[in-house]
């Protein structure tokens, strides 16, 4: 059965006024994320670029002995178009940063390790204590819902406590997720890394030490780890979070193509959606994480694949419907690694995850039977979706590789790397 689209969402793309991260409808029914991606095609991007040279002048180190920039990376994402961009076109001198999410995927742990090799660079790898990040995932699960919560924490915190360590002021991002996903900035903003944004989509509110309770078994050296630096160190060393994204017109699809070709990024399926460049390091967050993000918000990650295709107009709404159709309610893959990793049990992890059920989203008809009315979908007939990847020439995704690469998939706790 086909949904009417609600009074809420947007005529061109899929989503709502439902979004976590807050979305505005003009007199025309447009939101705001299509209507700042309308920028992309109405900005001098070579003026921006030479903006971004003049900026990044001023943090060129005057000898050979430190670094210029600090550069976030994983073994997915835009990783290696952000270093492709630092290193190869603003001739900056980068060390790189990552967070060991601990649900690393033997894919992801090539690609991390072919980005550092293909592009010389120095690389920190912060491997908090395993028994606690299992420790804060328990309680973020139980509190927040979230599975996540200490990989983004350690994710979005470590770049910046390398920045003070190192007394490296300038860090370096992609593309900033309110502007891509909403419109929460223009691009002409130039907005930079908060600490207030971190908390408040990021971390969904809740800073480290909010984590400690006496109704809880998380103690001081559990938390530590995911502090942010206090302003004071931060103003000392001058620390600037710039966005590329701000500079670059983003398209990642065209730029994922772009590093397979030249650099050789490996990339794989998912069940879930139809985007294979996406997340390809992590067992988790097309799979558990993104079911949760269904149960809490009435969509998931093939519904921000599917609007970022129409806006670059790859995808009609209705092809991009149809594709949400089809993958969002695929059930998720390796849930029982995670149920071991974690030490709970199946019927234990489906009780904590229905917990999490919005129910405007959700009708629960017996106990464990659920019914979903989740965001909206074209208001028209049904379309008929090609096998494949996507459903045009346009729209083609390519594989080069599964995602567990092995008969019996494990979590690689410490990557070794690869020749």
């Amino acid at each position: 059965m086909i949904q009417q689209a609600n009074a809420g969402g947007c005529k061109r793309c899929l989503y709502t006024v439902d979004h976590p991260l807050g979305l505005v409808l003009d007199d025309e029914g447009i939101c705001s994320g299509c209507r700042v991606h309308e920028e992309k095609d109405r900005l001098d991007w070579a003026e921006r670029w030479h903006k971004l040279e003049s900026i990044v002048q001023q943090y060129r180190s005057r000898g050979a002995s430190n670094y210029d920039c600090i550069v976030p990376v994983t073994g997915a994402n835009d990783s290696f178009y952000i270093l492709h961009l630092v290193k190869e076109r603003l001739k900056l001198k980068p060390l790189l940063v990552t967070y060991n999410k601990y649900f690393n995927t033997p894919l992801g742990i090539r690609n991390l390790a072919k980005l550092r090799i293909r592009f010389n660079c120095d690389i920190l790898v912060q491997n908090v204590n395993p028994v606690s990040v299992r420790k804060v995932t328990r309680t973020t699960l139980r509190e927040l819902g979230s599975i996540y919560w200490p990989c983004l924490a350690g994710q979005t915190v470590f770049p910046v406590q390398t920045a003070v360590r190192f007394r490296v002021p300038l860090i370096i991002w992609g593309a900033h997720q309110g502007l891509e996903q909403v419109g929460m900035f223009s691009h002409e903003h130039e907005v930079q890394m908060t600490r207030r944004y971190r908390k408040e989509h990021d971390l969904m509110g809740r800073e480290a030490d909010d984590l400690l309770s006496q109704f809880d078994t998380l103690e001081e050296a559990d938390v530590w780890q995911y502090r942010y630096p206090d302003d004071r160190e931060i103003n000392a060393v001058g620390v600037l979070g710039l966005y590329l994204g701000n500079y670059v017109r983003w398209d990642p699809k065209a730029q994922h193509e772009q590093m397979m070709r030249e650099h050789g990024y490996q990339t794989a399926p998912f069940g879930r959606t139809f985007d294979c460049y996406d997340h390809v390091d992590c067992f988790n967050y097309m799979n558990v994480h993104d079911q949760l993000k269904l149960f809490k918000h009435g969509y998931s990650k093939v519904t921000d694949h599917a609007t970022r295709e129409i806006r670059h107009g790859r995808l009609t709404r209705e092809q991009g419907s149809a594709l949400v159709r089809r993958h969002e309610q695929v059930p998720p893959e390796y849930s029982e690694l995670f149920c071991e990793w974690l030490g709970v049990t199946p019927h234990s992890l489906r009780f904590l995850l229905d917990r999490f059920r919005n129910p405007k989203f959700w009708d629960v008809d017996a106990p464990g039977k659920w019914t979903f009315h989740g965001w909206n979908t074209f208001d028209g007939s049904a379309v008929e979706v090609s096998e494949g990847r996507a459903v045009d020439a346009n729209c083609r995704f390519y594989a080069t590789s599964r995602v567990d690469e092995r008969p019996e998939p494990a979590y690689i706790v410490v990557g070794k790397g690869y020749p």
